[in-house]
């Protein structure tokens, strides 16, 4: 599952600035209870990602069971944070 894919299923469009803000809070629902149903860790994971950007994703300690995937999501994080201080 890549992130246009997550883009277009859960916003009909693969452009983020297309995206109307109404439709945010909709979508990021979908995502959460996908979230809670999904079994697959990269699916898991992409999904959690999404939603950190969009500032919704649960906290890791309750998102993550395997301390692997929390040190993999925490990584993640700290790229995101950098990447904003360089703009």
């Amino acid at each position: 599952m890549d992130m246009e894919h997550l883009l277009q299923r859960y916003f009909g469009t693969v452009d983020l600035g297309d995206v109307q803000v109404d439709a945010i809070p909709a979508a990021t629902e979908r995502m959460l209870v996908d979230f809670g149903l999904e079994k697959d860790r990269g699916k898991r994971f992409a999904l959690w990602s999404l939603l950190t950007m969009l500032d919704a994703a649960p906290d890791l300690d309750v998102a993550f069971e395997d301390e692997e995937e929390r040190e993999a999501a925490r990584n993640f994080m700290d790229m995101i944070a950098a990447a904003s201080q360089t703009e």
